[in-house]
């Protein structure tokens, strides 16, 4: 962060001082925030800090006003902020990045190491962290709370799917069944819901179980005429393929 130190005596405007801040500043530590999770109370503070006072024109020990709350400065400027990063935020929306592909891409070396090493017989959603594991590991299991909160199973077989608990109704904000549970479909998956052989909902039992709104929304959700495995997608973008942009804002 030398490189502010520097901006300080030079006469910019406003203007310029954001262009500076967003494509050289908070560009810098991008790559490293890819691979590891930045320590919230020591370096990202100490950056933030910096580029608060670059930002309200701070000299020295000379202290200004700074007149509008950092996470304000950090919202769109749709929404009256400037459009900063949180850094924490992007980070783990960084870090989620690598773990959506631990989930989809199986043919690269990056999944094939940590595959072997950290969750040979399941996936990367299931995985452990054990304390001995390494920093790289830890950081992507920060950026999995990410995907673990934001995603919603596409339904394939049902198989892999929980009626309770899982994320899977065609809804952004409430996406879990609210229905209280019933003893026989408990711990049952959401095949248990399926006419497999016809690839219909099995709709006498919808309605013997579930609330009626949640019933209409399972019945528009609609069924391959193949057999397909259930699939986590990401339902802030068009194609359901995350992105470290809407990860950004989901977490905003």
């Amino acid at each position: 962060m030398e490189e502010i130190q520097g901006w300080k005596e030079k006469l910019l405007s406003q203007a310029g001082r954001e262009i500076l801040i967003k494509a050289v500043v908070q560009a810098i530590p991008s790559y490293t925030m890819n691979c590891f999770k930045l320590p919230l109370g020591l370096l990202c503070a100490e950056i933030e800090s910096l580029i608060r006072k670059f930002w309200w024109g701070q000299k020295g020990d000379r202290r200004k006003i700074h007149w509008v709350k950092w996470k304000t400065l950090c919202l769109p400027k749709s929404e009256g902020g400037m459009g900063f990063k949180d850094l924490t935020l992007f980070n783990d929306a960084l870090l989620a990045k690598q773990t959506w592909r631990l989930l989809h891409d199986k043919t690269s070396m990056f999944y094939r190491v940590f595959k072997a090493k950290y969750f040979p017989n399941c996936t990367i959603m299931e995985a452990t962290n054990p304390n001995s594991a390494s920093y790289a590991w830890k950081s992507i299991i920060k950026g999995r709370e990410v995907i673990q909160r934001g995603t919603v199973w596409r339904i394939g077989d049902g198989c892999s799917v929980s009626i309770w608990g899982s994320r899977w109704l065609p809804a952004k904000h409430s996406p879990k069944i609210i229905s209280p549970c019933t003893g026989a479909l408990a711990d049952a998956r959401v095949s248990a819901l399926l006419d497999v052989e016809n690839r219909a909902w099995k709709e006498d039992v919808l309605d013997e179980n579930l609330l009626s709104f949640e019933v209409e929304m399972i019945k528009k959700i609609p069924l391959s005429h193949t057999n397909q495995t259930d699939t986590l997608t990401w339902p802030f973008t068009p194609t359901g393929e995350y992105t470290v942009k809407s990860g950004y804002t989901f977490l905003q």
